[in-house]
């Protein structure tokens, strides 16, 4: 029996990701030993499965494998067809998509152009970079089965980078029944036009997730760059399996019964660097931002002025230090966007970065008129790279003089806990800790933590100003780059003035795979499973 099979049926499985059974329970599943399997352990067990729902990175990742998108991000970030070519008149105002030949759903119905309308108007309503696109359109209309045109009130400069949005939340175009799920409710069926099937007698919530290759998924005929070009299968079937203890992953990495992980515990690496028989890279070479998000709704956050106290506590330091560890993979950062990207600026940023405000949060704090209302801090314990982020915040807080509770939970638990706008006492929450990829923060658009909307279509926290919303705005309808500049640095200043949030600095992580898998992809965002190989 494999170390895998052995793990699978332990007790200590049971335990450790089935707590409400009360026997052990064995996975026993059909046998593939004809089917080329790729077995993979991802940065989270995957239970929320509607991509269009949550900005979580596990869901993003599900949606690349069953779904797909009208346009894609190249390795070279520029924008690409996918399942769309498009044009754009000369007046800047009328974008036509004009849908490839091939593509079909995974129920064997083609693809049309008004299932892709109500995809982007599904998408529209809850992603904030969406929701802005939507702001400018004057139409959106499928005058035939190819062909989709989006118009404009007003010139708008991102609508294609809009569209080809490579993080969450992706643009997936899915089945006009599905996407017209009344808002706030999951699509009942997994059925998208992507490389992969979604294999639902296979789902096990928070345990395993199969993929199965989408025979009929007809892959362009460029080379595969990041989320563009040719999407070619290589592998029968994909296993995701959950395997919290990184210990126990990298076991299975190296003796063979897993065959690709995507986050390692940052003091194993240098372990897994000395065995030839894995290889290891960093991806995702923008790399990730960690940050606290408070929320808005309710005490103590709901003081700008208690907010600022909080702000002036956090140290980035000391929080990499405790995530990461080896200062080669993170780096202290000022900036509210990617840092090393256009409009990164380490304005305002100074005490983040220094670690020099507790001094004057303390003062803060005491001329705020807190009155010693806890502040609950979500904390999940079964993903490495959020793990350290609320412990470490919540002894910088104590330091200032806030009352803390920190409640250990799972990451799934906090991604469907963090949706709630109750009050703590009914199930809600203070603060919780969350990472962006930096593709997902490289402007004021598309930086959803700094959204205005409030509870109309804003992010979990929920803050809500006008003036950020006139500046994301202004930046839109710009074209001019200094001015853009100009704009995303008012963006920043009026963001830290108000504390929408608490950027923690940038890191990256390598994955590492076994050197039996070939045509590993960079990705900008996501690990990406078409174009690998597997020797047998």
């Amino acid at each position: 029996m494999s170390f895998i099979s052995r793990w699978r049926q332990s007790a200590t499985y049971s335990k450790m990701i089935l707590p409400s059974l009360a026997v052990a329970v064995t996975l026993a599943l059909p046998s593939f030993a004809d089917a080329k399997t790729l077995t993979a352990v991802m940065h989270s067990d995957l239970r929320v499965i509607d991509p269009g729902l949550t900005t979580a990175y596990i869901t993003r990742d599900h949606g690349y494998m069953v779904y797909d998108t009208l346009l894609a991000m190249d390795a070279n970030f520029k924008v690409q067809p996918q399942m769309a070519s498009f044009k754009v008149s000369d007046d800047k105002l009328v974008y036509t998509f004009t849908l490839r030949d091939g593509l079909k759903w995974h129920d064997g119905k083609p693809v049309t152009a008004e299932d892709c309308v109500a995809s982007l108007q599904r998408w529209g309503r809850n992603d904030g970079m969406g929701q802005k696109l939507m702001d400018f359109t004057k139409s959106l209309e499928a005058p035939d089965a190819k062909t989709i045109v989006l118009t404009l009130k007003e010139p708008y400069g991102l609508v294609l980078d809009s569209i080809a949005k490579p993080s969450s939340l992706v643009p997936f175009m899915m089945p006009k029944r599905l996407a017209e799920t009344p808002a706030g409710k999951a699509i009942p069926e997994q059925i998208g036009s992507g490389p992969f099937k979604f294999v639902q007698a296979e789902f096990q919530p928070g345990v395993k997730a199969v993929y199965e290759k989408n025979k009929d998924y007809v892959p362009r005929s460029e080379p595969a760059s990041r989320a563009a070009g040719g999407k070619v299968v290589k592998v029968d079937r994909v296993e995701w399996i959950t395997m919290p203890d990184a210990q126990t992953a990298v076991n299975a990495l190296q003796s063979g019964d897993i065959d690709f992980l995507e986050n390692p515990s940052f003091d194993i690496v240098p372990v897994l660097a000395a065995d030839k028989e894995l290889k290891m890279e960093v991806l995702n070479k923008l790399g990730y931002q960690t940050l606290g998000r408070m929320n808005f709704l309710h005490p103590p956050f709901d003081n700008v002025k208690v907010r600022r106290a909080a702000f002036l506590a956090m140290s980035q330091k000391p929080v990499l230090d405790a995530l990461v560890g080896d200062p080669n993979y993170f780096k202290t950062c000022g900036s509210i966007f990617a840092c090393g990207t256009p409009f990164s600026s380490e304005a305002g940023g100074d005490t983040l970065v220094k670690g020099s405000g507790m001094a004057e949060a303390k003062k803060a704090l005491a001329e705020s008129g807190y009155d010693g209302t806890p502040v609950v801090i979500m904390a999940p314990t079964d993903v490495l790279t959020l793990k350290a982020q609320p412990i470490v915040a919540a002894q910088l807080l104590r330091e200032a003089g806030f009352k803390v509770e920190v409640q250990a939970t799972d990451w799934q638990t906090v991604v469907t806990r963090r949706a709630s706008q109750k009050p703590v006492k009914e199930g809600g929450w203070n603060m919780f800790f969350t990472n962006w990829v930096g593709a997902d923060i490289l402007n004021p658009v598309s930086n959803v933590s700094i959204s205005g909307r409030g509870t109309k279509g804003g992010w979990f926290g929920w803050f809500d100003d006008a003036k950020i919303e006139e500046l994301r705005d202004k930046f839109a309808r710009s074209t001019s780059p200094d001015e853009q500049k100009k704009i995303a640095a008012e963006v920043q200043a009026r963001a830290y003035e108000e504390v929408a949030y608490l950027p923690l600095g940038e890191y990256t992580v390598p994955s590492v795979w076994r050197t039996s898998l070939t045509g590993v992809l960079p990705g900008a965002a996501t690990p990406v499973f078409w174009n690998i190989d597997k020797k047998e």
